[in-house]
């Protein structure tokens, strides 16, 4: 009768045990949804937006889902007015802000930097900030954010651009790159190349008939060469964007300062007003203070106005130094840049479609770096229907980063050459 009694009490302390368990199962689980859900909900979402009104008063709205409070700023040359955001979703088409009304000529959106998003208004001329709030949800109606403008002077403008200037936030800061991918030291004596995705959150870059965006078709390259680059064990490799956020074209050239690249690669799949079906192929641009050709021109123009798109302060840029060792260090970083260009325009003949006389030049913003060979690659030209079927196809991806890994090679070959001879010593 006792061994009977002991084996219920035993039953009874595994089912009280196993309930514990299970308990603490569920209770760990609820925590885990419940956190998910929390985190989906840190994030406010925009939910429409719109323009109204005339030359006269023009309302600008945002509809979400909970309330934000955005700071505001001008910039003039040209008309520009910005609104920084802590980071939101935007569930709204990609195409909203094409086309604008009144005082706004269009605008555009995107995450800016880590944990801020930011949209820029182009404007047909000066405005003022005549009132902003902050409307409620109400019933089925959601909440929404106002801005009202206002027809000003230019005089009015510019005092508003410089009294706005201190409370917006520094475009100088490194947005999504992490400090630690930044100050990163070498491993060994490996050559450090650096891919520069161009482009990026408000900043879409070129967008094709069919809705292709050149910031994702350069980014999915960039990480694909990276990839490859590493499968060797020569390298070293770090991207200046790994996600869709906007870096700013100076701060990119800090990127590879900073890191002591021995070679930058900016990528991009651009886009050309002017002789759409005949633009066509891969192409090498290189510095210049002079464009090579029309084509070129309109490409490096193009390129340089993403810190204009994107609502950066361009006088808040550095300086250029002048002097003599200078100028002397940017002349031997050309020269290696030119000789870079040439080695892989040679590689990408043999594996890609490339356009009449690939390798050209002109006045990147991104390229002056001056301690550092730099060279633009255009993959394609996403205006082109032909070369926006090869951007997005995977075969044709994998030779053309299979072509810049080999001309990475010669580059680098006569280097890794006297270091294994060195090594073997």
């Amino acid at each position: 009768m006792k061994l009977q009694v002991g084996r219920v009490f035993d039953a009874i302390r595994g089912f009280a045990g196993l309930t514990g368990v299970l308990f603490a199962l569920c209770a760990l689980a609820f925590t885990v949804h419940t956190g998910a859900v929390l985190a989906e909900a840190v994030t406010p979402v925009v939910t429409g937006a719109r323009v109204a009104g005339d030359e006269g008063r023009t309302r600008f709205v945002l509809d979400m889902n909970t309330q934000v409070t955005p700071i505001i700023s001008g910039l003039a040359n040209p008309y520009r007015l910005i609104l920084d955001l802590p980071e939101v979703s935007f569930s709204i088409p990609q195409e909203s802000g094409e086309t604008g009304r009144g005082l706004i000529s269009d605008w555009r959106f995107g995450l800016f930097a880590l944990g801020k998003s930011r949209i820029v208004m182009d404007l047909t001329g000066p405005v003022s900030v005549d009132k902003t709030f902050f409307l409620p949800a109400v019933d089925d109606q959601p909440a929404r954010l106002v801005v009202d403008l206002v027809r000003s002077s230019p005089q009015d403008f510019a005092a508003f651009v410089e009294t706005s200037r201190s409370v917006r936030p520094a475009d100088s800061e490194k947005a999504a790159s992490k400090s630690d991918r930044l100050t990163a030291p070498k491993n060994g004596h490996k050559p450090l190349v650096v891919l520069d995705p161009g482009h990026g959150g408000i900043d879409n870059g070129a967008t094709s008939a069919g809705g292709t965006l050149e910031k994702a078709i350069v980014l999915e390259f960039a990480k694909l060469l990276k990839e490859k680059l590493e499968a060797s064990g020569l390298y070293n490799v770090r991207l200046t964007r790994e996600d869709d956020t906007f870096i700013p074209l100076g701060r990119r050239v800090e990127i590879g300062h900073e890191l002591a690249a021995d070679l930058f690669i900016s990528i991009h799949a651009d886009s050309v007003r002017r002789g759409r079906k005949l633009a066509r192929g891969s192409t090498v641009y290189t510095l210049s203070d002079k464009a090579s050709d029309q084509l070129s021109a309109e490409i490096a123009e193009s390129e340089n106005m993403s810190d204009v798109i994107a609502g950066v302060d361009l006088e808040s840029g550095p300086a250029e130094v002048t002097d003599i060792l200078l100028d002397l260090a940017r002349r031997e970083t050309r020269s290696f840049s030119v000789y870079f260009a040439r080695t892989l325009v040679s590689e990408l003949k043999s594996a890609v479609r490339l356009i009449n006389n690939p390798h050209r030049s002109a006045g990147f913003r991104v390229l002056k770096a001056h301690d550092v060979p730099s060279v633009l690659v255009e993959l394609g030209y996403l205006s082109n229907e032909h070369d926006e079927k090869l951007l997005i196809s995977d075969e044709w991806r994998e030779r053309m980063a299979s072509a810049v890994t080999e001309a990475i090679h010669g580059f680098f070959r006569p280097r890794l050459a006297r270091q294994q001879d060195t090594a073997s010593q």
